[in-house]
């Protein structure tokens, strides 16, 4: 049966009074309440490792006669990055070198090289580029004093030199 009205509550009224709708006298079963779990005390977060500006300023070491950036010396850069994030208008010089051999002046291009590629990278971390400046010392300053490979490998770097930390 349709019923069509223009009064919603006539359509009530005469479903009721046909038995279209109508109330039960059954009793509902009663429903178990589970009482609310008692509620644990909030743990403190752990609170962020520190690093000590020495941990973060490590050098980073390049190949002969090259100037791009390893996995190793881009995770180095990375915790320097994060490190500078956090540590508001630090300003980190970063200072290229080389080993000895090549002419003083494609050294000191060389080590600027490397000072810039660092740079980039920590620019690229969203570092201030304001931040960072940078300077050759070519072969001036080894890291390391000798004359074979294990010596210069030591003196092919990029050094971080922390200030206002």
């Amino acid at each position: 049966m349709i019923l069509k009205t223009r009064k919603p509550w006539a359509a009530v009224a005469m479903a009721l009074s046909i038995g279209l709708v109508g109330c039960s006298d059954d009793p509902k079963p009663e429903e178990v309440v589970q009482p609310a779990p008692a509620e644990q005390p909030a743990t403190p977060p752990e609170p962020a490792p520190t690093v000590s500006a020495a941990e973060v300023t490590q050098p980073v070491y390049f190949a002969f006669d090259d100037y791009s950036l390893n996995s190793e010396g881009q995770g180095q850069l990375n915790r320097l990055g994060e490190f500078l994030k956090t540590s508001g208008n630090a300003v980190v010089q970063i200072e290229g070198h080389t080993d000895e051999r090549g002419s003083v002046e494609y050294n000191l291009a060389l080590g600027q090289r490397r000072a810039q590629s660092a740079k980039n990278y920590l620019v690229q971390l969203g570092i201030d580029a304001s931040r960072l400046p940078t300077m050759s010392y070519g072969e001036e300053k080894p890291a390391v004093d000798g004359h074979d490979e294990s010596a210069w490998a030591k003196n092919r770097r990029a050094e971080f030199v922390l200030s206002n930390p």
